[in-house]
């Protein structure tokens, strides 16, 4: 007889922080293999505090779809992170497995927190960090 499968609730507060991190970008996991009976879905909260961003990095394997829940975000990519993308709340982004890119914060003032799937979990490869000022637009303060 097997197991009754029923649904898993991670509390607020109780999310699990034990996960793959790049530099300003903290991530945090309310449903993934660490800590729920999910297989094949990591999903989570990544937080910028202002003017903080990622280490270059990319996901592996795993395929990334964002949400940005509050703030404005820009993610760097191409050679040398010359290219990218603008978010505001509300938009949806997806970034390809084995992408090297970075995720900025763009106000100096208010946070930025993205809500985040990745299948089959979070896979975080962090890169050799660049100098800020390679990346065009972007300030810390």
């Amino acid at each position: 007889m097997s197991e009754k499968a029923v649904p898993v609730v991670t509390r607020s507060g109780q999310e699990h922080t034990g996960t793959g991190q790049s530099g300003g970008a903290v991530r945090v996991s309310g449903v993934s293999p660490q800590h729920t009976p999910a297989t094949k879905i990591w999903f989570g909260r990544v937080s910028n505090e202002p003017g903080y961003r990622s280490y270059p990095h990319h996901h592996g394997e795993a395929e990334t779809g964002g949400y940005v829940l509050k703030g404005r975000g820009r993610i760097y990519y191409g050679e040398n992170y010359a290219e990218f993308v603008d978010m505001t709340e509300g938009d949806f982004v997806f970034v390809p497995p084995f992408m090297p890119h970075v995720e900025v914060n763009m106000s100096t003032t208010e946070e930025l927190v993205w809500l985040t799937a990745r299948t089959p979990d979070n896979i975080v490869v962090n890169l050799p960090d660049i100098d800020d000022a390679s990346l065009v637009g972007y300030s810390r303060s």
